[in-house]
């Protein structure tokens, strides 16, 4: 839920100065509409200044309707706004002079994340909230907490308050933070209240008797049902809206054709598959003999196991069980070609009567990464699919592991009447996706439609409008139209999907506003706030899917009235949070790119700046203005603090090559870099070099990350984590964290005392000449031991630089001049070289005196003497 980060002002300032005084999460649900509030105090307890970050996950369907912050006494309270009126009255104190910062909400990984910098002794006490509705599966709500303290807190507490007015069946609270915590969870109800209570000790938060850091990382699970009496449901009414609950009972699954699309390509390989084919050895064996089946399997290529989709009897289940466990994962990914083929296969099926008139037909894709072969447009991808799949079939995706793109997926998803789910790629990753077929397995309805008295309420909505699964439930929700009479007469919900089925309420409604007052932890207005969260979200789904220009604006002005109303943060609403008097104002905003979250930029003292970076993102030493860079081909820029100067020097190496960078045995840290050559155009044309690897190996754990142009990975000799490019991810590995920003950056930190970060170069892939490249970023402040060398690590130990003589040179641009240095006098010439960190198109200019000869009389012996055998190879020494 909540995760507490110290990012220094000065390197020898660590997380231990920063104090947690309280950690309390409150979770009120009312009608199975949730209002979560995350509370905490902090305080910087250092000598020195230092940013303090609250990070907290929240689920991914729930809406942020406020964020407040006191710092040392200064209250900062939020309001949603439109966006453009939010923006307007950022950009009047930003006008100001005020300092501006950045903070996300990542989409992808459901974090908001927020960084405060203050003054040593300072009190910081942060209040998030949001709201939910319960998502009914597989017969129970599940209401998840995410807990990542970071550290021992003296008064932790997280309560959960449930109020279901027609009575509570079963509340279980499952032991999901681990053994450590068997048995902690206390939980008292009655017949319609529940409420369960985690408060360990500062002792019981311990890793160990002795240990000063907390065990409390993962997920609280509570887990309840509530009574029912029939199949009316249960009709409640609260501040002139009505909620109508249906769960059908005793009906039987419809049968269900279904066309299970793997990806096979070579980012599928060892655990990825392992899970995907023991998931679908059981999944398999749910089939019956109504339901119909096929697989289709692709990566470069696509293959089918079945050209017709054939029955679930024992002997067709057997043969596919066969076929899925000797799949070989390897090549690329075609997903166009793969949905195109099952999408036919249905198609197909249809056309010639083979399946039954009220059956349920899915695809159900699992993969685990971008298209890189056939179609790679996700956009044209889409409209393929879309184009093709018929009104009766639907598409669900599973996105393996952090590097897949789970936006697109949710996507395709959505647009063909299916949902999407992520599946981390943890031990239980098979538990994960035989779970999510579970819950879309035993289709009961097919099409839902809703009827009512127009003279009793308007604004109906509801959350299924097409396949309603066994285990879930529908929720009809609306605004009560003013009436003398009390009750609801005659108010219908009818199912006309089924002949066997036909669902009618003839009741007085429950008029719970009087309860609720009587109700200490109940959450007032449930009703309003649940009729509106599902409008929008509704509204949302149609405004993607809105065929005209015309018709996406009314939806849009439609969601904005009532997410400002209703106080929700949307992808079309921003919170403004203002201090008192609005002297200082910060905007949680979102940014053009929708997979990069929600953004807040705000405008406070410099003292309360804000900054974090995208998400998600380890506590990491931001990397200072003037740094040690290698870029191109391959162009070194030194940075010497002590002489206040930049000297510039290339490489003329051969591709193949291996240059070490930085190699510290005394750290256990190596830094290599592998040159590829650019392209060439005619035989004799010079070829030139560009770091197409960069590889950083920790001896005392064994860990090595690796970055190419393709992808990035990280082995401890028995392990390999795999990411490509289209990943944002953060990983720690006992003391390597490596911290991936979607087609940009990786950043590796050995230790924290030494950071490596590799910044991506894409290029034409039809250019005759250029290939994609790597840069190199390594700040001065890292520290090394005394052993340190490399081409790069030498310079940890400044050398005393003399330079003098200037005149004018050959080129009349560029003067030249003497330096003196280790010894040495060389002839240098005044030039420039770029740094893309902030602009990787054009980069900006890092002026410097260029050394010749590949840097001799600057570097210690010659460059030949910097190649090495491995990437994990240490310099042998002396040169």
């Amino acid at each position: 839920m909540c995760h507490f980060l110290s990012q220094n002002s000065q390197p020898a300032i660590r997380g231990d100065d920063i104090t947690v005084k309280s950690y309390k999460v409150e979770s009120r649900i009312t009608s199975r509409f949730c209002h979560t509030t995350v509370k905490s105090s902090v305080v910087n307890s250092g000598p020195n200044a230092q940013s303090i970050g609250f990070n907290v996950q929240i689920p991914k369907r729930a809406f942020i309707t406020n964020f407040t912050m006191n710092v040392n006494g200064i209250m900062f309270v939020g309001s949603v706004k439109e966006k453009t009126v939010a923006r307007n009255l950022y950009a009047q104190a930003r006008a100001r002079g005020k300092a501006a910062g950045l903070v996300r909400y990542g989409t992808d990984m459901e974090t908001f994340k927020t960084e405060v910098h203050v003054p040593p002794g300072s009190k910081i006490e942060f209040e998030l909230h949001y709201q939910e509705m319960m998502q009914r599966k597989l017969g129970f709500y599940e209401h998840s907490l995410y807990l990542q303290p970071g550290r021992l807190v003296p008064q932790f507490q997280v309560d959960v308050y449930i109020y279901e007015p027609n009575g509570i069946a079963s509340v279980e609270t499952p032991n999901t933070l681990g053994e450590h915590f068997s048995g902690m969870a206390k939980l008292t109800s009655s017949k319609d209240k529940a409420h369960v209570v985690f408060k360990p000790s500062l002792q019981q938060q311990r890793k160990c008797e002795n240990c000063t850091t907390s065990a409390i990382d993962g997920i609280f699970t509570v887990k309840y049902d509530v009574l029912r009496d029939s199949n009316a449901g249960e009709l409640h009414v609260s501040d002139g809206h009505f909620v109508h609950f249906f769960a059908p009972a005793n009906l039987s699954p419809l049968p269900k054709n279904i066309v299970f699309v793997i990806d096979v390509s070579g980012s599928m390989w060892g655990v990825k598959m392992k899970q995907t084919v023991e998931a679908m050895q059981t999944i398999l064996d749910d089939l019956t003999m109504d339901d119909y089946f096929s697989i289709v399997d692709f990566n470069h290529n696509v293959r089918c196991w079945s050209e017709e989709l054939v029955p679930g009897s024992t002997i067709q289940v057997a043969e596919a069980k066969k076929y899925i466990q000797n799949i070989k994962p390897n090549g690329g990914t075609n997903i166009n070609e793969a949905l195109m083929r099952a999408v036919q296969m249905l198609v197909k099926a249809s056309n010639q009567g083979m399946i039954d008139p009220r059956s349920v037909s899915m695809i159900m894709l699992v993969s685990d990464g971008d298209p890189t072969v056939g179609e790679i447009k996700l956009s044209a991808i889409q409209k393929n699919v879309k184009k093709v799949m018929r009104e009766e079939f639907s598409l669900f995706s599973l996105g393996i592991g952090f590097d897949v793109d789970y936006d697109f997926l949710e996507r395709i998803a959505m647009e063909n009447r299916g949902v999407a789910q992520r599946i981390y790629t943890s031990h239980d990753a098979s538990d994960q996706i035989r779970r999510f077929y579970s819950q879309v397995s035993s289709p009961l309805l097919r099409k839902i439609t809703v009827q009512f008295p127009e003279d009793s309420v308007s604004d109906v909505t509801q959350n299924h409008f097409d396949k309603y699964f066994s285990g879930s439930e529908l929720v009809v929700a609306g605004k009560v139209l003013p009436s003398e009479s009390t009750t609801l007469n005659s108010f219908t919900t009818a199912f006309a999907d089924r002949l066997d089925l036909s669902l009618q309420t003839e009741a007085d409604y429950l008029e719970l506003d009087a309860a609720l007052a009587q109700q200490q932890h109940a959450f007032t207005g449930f009703a309003r706030q649940m009729w509106a969260y599902i409008t929008v979200n509704q509204l949302l789904a149609e405004r993607s899917l809105a065929p005209t220009a015309g018709k996406k604006r009314k939806i849009t002005q439609r969601i904005l009235t009532l997410a400002v109303e209703h106080q929700f943060v949307t992808p079309l609403t921003a919170l403004l949070v203002e201090s008192e008097e609005a002297k200082e104002r910060l905007l949680a905003d979102s940014p053009r790119d929708p997979k990069q979250g929600l953004q807040m930029v705000h405008s406070i003292p410099l003292w309360v700046q804000m900054t974090t970076p995208a998400p998600p993102s380890h506590a990491e030493r931001p990397l200072p203005d003037h740094i040690t860079i290698v870029e191109n081909d391959p162009h070194f820029i030194v940075h010497l603090p002590k002489n206040n100067m930049d000297v510039c020097f290339n490489i003329d190496s051969e591709p193949g090559h291996i240059l070490n960078l930085v190699s510290d045995p005394g750290a256990g840290v190596v830094v290599n870099g592998q040159l590829v050559g650019s392209k060439r155009v005619e035989e004799k044309e010079k070829v030139y070099t560009y770091f197409g690897t960069i590889s950083v190996f920790y001896q005392p754990d064994g860990i090595r990350v690796s970055v190419t142009t393709d992808r990035i990975d990280l082995t401890d000799g028995r392990n390999n984590h795999s990411f490509t490019w289209g990943a944002t991810a953060d990983i720690t590995q006992d003391r390597v964290k490596v911290s991936i920003v979607k087609d940009s950056k990786v950043m590796v930190t050995v230790d924290d005392k030494i950071t490596v970060m590799v910044l991506l170069h894409r290029v034409w892939k039809k250019h005759p000449t250029h290939v994609d490249f790597l840069g190199l970023y390594i700040p001065n402040n890292n520290q090394y031991s005394s052993q340190a060398h490399g081409l790069i690590g030498q310079f940890g130990q400044e050398p005393e630089v003399r330079v003098f003589n200037l005149h004018q040179g050959a080129d009349p641009l560029k003067k030249e001049a003497t330096m003196e240095v280790k010894g040495n006098k060389l002839v240098v010439t005044r030039g420039w070289q770029k740094d893309y960190r902030r602009d990787q198109k054009r980069g900006s200019d890092v002026f410097c005196w260029f050394i010749h000869n590949s840097g001799k009389g600057f570097i210690d012996g010659h460059y030949t003497n910097y190649i090495v055998p491995r990437l994990d190879s240490f310099l042998p020494l002396p040169l």
